[in-house]
């Protein structure tokens, strides 16, 4: 079986965010930190896998309490989910042989940048290059990345569906809209786009609750689908729904606060917010 261990659930900035002076940021305590969305996953033949590669890798991996991961799979380019990457060369950790699995653009754009390419001469990264929709077996479990309408000025951005011998989970943290999303293939409903693919459990994008904590930024420049609005589209949660948890929170989020209105009404719903540290057995 294997065994999902979800290592961060704040937006790229983390939690309290760097320079932010506002009230969401200045008295979060040392045990109410978050990091940038990260995930990690030990499969039955043992092998580790991690999703997303932040600048808060050393506490991450106390967290999964694995040594080093055999795998990084990256979901994008943008810094908050690919600036670890450097924490594993010589200057620091020293790894070797960790096969990267990135998509064609995210292997043109390592390739082209000195800092990582150095990383591949000195063979601390072995690129494997995956398709979208591509199935890559692990043992008896598989991975599926999925390609997502997301901002690609440096690359595309790809979801991953892990299938288990007993359950399936997305990986989300990021995409545009859901409009966009559910276009690509072919579904009008959130739910119909987790039948599916059979999602049982989902990690979706909870980057902001509503488009007022853009601070005069429009959507446009900061796309992603509001908490506010998936559950709208959800609706209450059904007992045959795939169960649902909104990570990459941005620090503006509430859903932070479990005494906030927004917060209980994602869980009076039957919706959850992601806890840093939780597990799921696939």
């Amino acid at each position: 079986m294997a065994e999902v261990t979800l290592l961060g659930i704040a937006q790229d900035g983390g939690r309290p965010q760097p320079l932010c002076q506002k009230p969401c940021c200045a008295n979060v305590g040392l045990d109410e930190r978050a990091f940038p969305t990260s995930m990690g996953i030990k499969f039955e033949d043992s092998s580790t896998h991690l999703f997303d590669a932040t600048r808060n890798l050393g506490d991450q991996l106390n967290i999964w309490q694995e040594n080093l991961p055999s795998h990084v799979w990256l979901t994008h380019a943008h810094f908050g989910h690919v600036d670890g990457l450097g924490l594993f060369g010589r200057e620091t950790i020293g790894a070797k042989g960790i096969i990267l699995h990135v998509s064609k653009q995210m292997q043109e754009l390592i390739q082209a940048t000195p800092q990582w390419a150095i990383m591949l001469e000195q063979g601390v990264f072995t690129l494997e290059v995956f398709a979208t929709g591509e199935e890559i077996s692990v043992e008896s479990e598989t991975i599926i990345p999925l390609l997502v309408p997301h901002r690609d000025e440096l690359s595309d951005m790809h979801a991953f569906i892990i299938r288990g011998k007993e359950k399936s989970l997305l990986y989300l943290p990021d995409h545009d809209t859901w409009e966009e999303t559910l276009s690509l293939y072919g579904c009008k409903l959130i739910r119909e786009w987790f039948e599916k693919f059979n999602i049982d459990t989902a990690f979706i994008d909870g980057t902001f609750w509503s488009q007022h904590e853009l601070s005069g930024r429009s959507q446009e420049e900061v796309p992603h689908p509001p908490v506010s609005q998936t559950i709208a589209h959800l609706g209450s949660r059904l007992p045959s729904d795939a169960e649902v948890f909104f990570i990459h929170l941005n620090h503006t989020n509430p859903l932070y606060d479990k005494s906030s209105s927004a917060f209980k009404t994602v869980e009076s719903m039957g919706w959850k917010i992601g806890v840093q540290g939780m597990k799921v057995n696939l």
